[in-house]
């Protein structure tokens, strides 16, 4: 497992880089705009520590953060995401978004923060029962 993100909510974009480029010294490493989904991803890092990188998610429609929404998930790289969501699965955990498609994956921990599990190099092919079954809740 290797960890790849923490993902962060911000409300002005342009405040935002401001914020942790110009202030706090981060450097931005890459940016998606996403159409279809009206949002922009900004992936920063510490100079040096590529590593460790935060997500500004920025949507384009004007949303409202309160008491934490605007901290989204923490992400990691995975070997086998059916057998690392199977494990869990077993373990009483709770699979939010299931690996349908053989790449991604949502659960929650006991405090209700939301963990991203992304399939290292391509996704696997699709296998049941994940392939078929529901979102559990909210990611």
């Amino acid at each position: 497992m290797k960890y790849l993100h923490t993902m962060v909510r911000v409300s002005d974009l342009d405040a935002s880089i401001d914020f942790y480029c110009n202030k706090l010294g981060l450097e931005e490493l890459r940016r998606v705009d996403v159409e279809a989904g009206r949002f922009t991803l900004v992936f920063l890092a510490a100079p040096g520590d590529k590593e460790a990188q935060v997500e500004l998610t920025y949507n384009w429609d004007p949303q409202e953060y309160d008491s934490g929404r605007n901290f989204g998930h923490l992400a990691y790289r995975v070997d086998d995401i059916y057998a690392l969501c199977q494990k869990l699965m077993d373990a009483g955990v709770t699979i939010n978004r299931p690996p349908r498609d053989g790449h991604m994956a949502f659960v929650r921990s006991p405090d209700g923060i939301s963990i991203e599990l992304l399939q290292a190099g391509d996704a696997l092919p699709p296998q049941e029962p994940w392939s078929s079954m529901p979102n559990t809740g909210t990611w």
